[in-house]
């Protein structure tokens, strides 16, 4: 099956020991099925670190150590697996973070504002609607009879229209699909009853407010990036119209809320306003609750 991705995505590297949110510390790192057979079958000094690193209880995975840093990773803050055995011996999460997947009547990849770096390339990449073919990949796509792409690009061409605004494709893409912005004590109650990896972030996110928008157009570019970046991850996948919806206003709301924190931090710089698409993301989309939680 061949895999299409969006022209921006070859362009992602990690930084490595220089990313400022190392995807290393604060997570804890299952390990699939056959990279922890792979584990166990080394033969090699390094090997016993790697296997004396894995708890069992559950589902495997690697014990956090001081600081909630990974067992593997070094005060340079390089990967001592890389290091001792190669990529190869990377389990998939690691391997793949911070890819994503798309199963439709294709497959698509993409990559995670949870990622620093990530967040950069895509509010920095004018060319969220263009995608090309990749590679391929070795399974089945889903058979749904609602074409989610077809209709993500129906509304990228809303935000693409030299005709409009920002603003104003804003205002068609909300009429477009039937979508409402919704009382703010809902959303302040629902944000407030999140599970978050940093609390300061729950204090961050209570600054919400769907009256708070950059006046300037400054950061325009970026929300709007944003914007696509999170339909086509979220979107894409949609099993019919109504389904189509409901994510899509799950995306409106967290457009809505960076461009609340683009306020409210005075966010104006490419860094600044991808630290806070980062925080989104690391909060709300990579967390299933979460991300349930506002779809709902």
């Amino acid at each position: 099956m061949k895999l299409y991705a969006p022209t921006y995505y070859k362009k992602f590297r990690c930084i490595a020991d220089a990313c400022e949110h190392s995807c290393c510390i604060g997570w804890e790192i299952d390990i699939d099925e056959y990279t922890l057979e792979k584990y166990k079958m080394l033969d090699c000094p390094y090997g016993s670190a790697i296997c004396d690193s894995i708890s069992m209880k559950e589902t495997p995975h690697f014990q956090l150590g001081e600081g909630d840093r990974c067992p593997h990773l070094d005060e340079c803050g390089l990967c001592k697996i890389i290091l001792s055995m190669g990529e190869d011996y990377l389990c998939d999460i690691c391997r793949e973070h911070p890819r994503f997947y798309n199963y439709t009547s294709v497959a698509e990849v993409g990559v995670g504002a949870s990622c620093p770096e990530a967040a950069r390339l895509i509010l920095s990449s004018p060319d969220f609607a263009v995608f090309e073919e990749i590679g391929e990949v070795a399974t089945r796509t889903d058979d749904v009879p609602f074409d989610g792409c077809a209709v993500r690009g129906e509304l990228y061409a809303i935000l693409e229209d030299a005709a409009n605004t920002y603003f104003n494709a804003l205002e068609k893409v909300y009429s477009a699909y039937s979508i409402e912005v919704g009382d703010d004590n809902r959303w302040l109650k629902i944000l407030s009853s999140l599970e978050y990896l940093n609390a300061d972030h729950k204090q961050l996110f209570m600054k919400y407010s769907s009256k708070l928008r950059p006046e300037d157009g400054k950061t325009d570019d970026y929300l709007k990036r944003f914007l696509a970046y999170l339909v086509y991850r979220h979107c894409t996948e949609a099993i019919n119209e109504n389904d189509f919806a409901v994510r899509l206003s799950f995306c409106l709301f967290c457009e809505r809320l960076l461009a609340s924190l683009i306020c409210s931090q005075a966010a104006g710089s490419l860094q600044e306003v991808a630290a806070l698409a980062s925080i989104i993301s690391e909060e709300i989309e990579y967390s299933e609750e979460n991300t349930w939680a506002l779809m709902g």
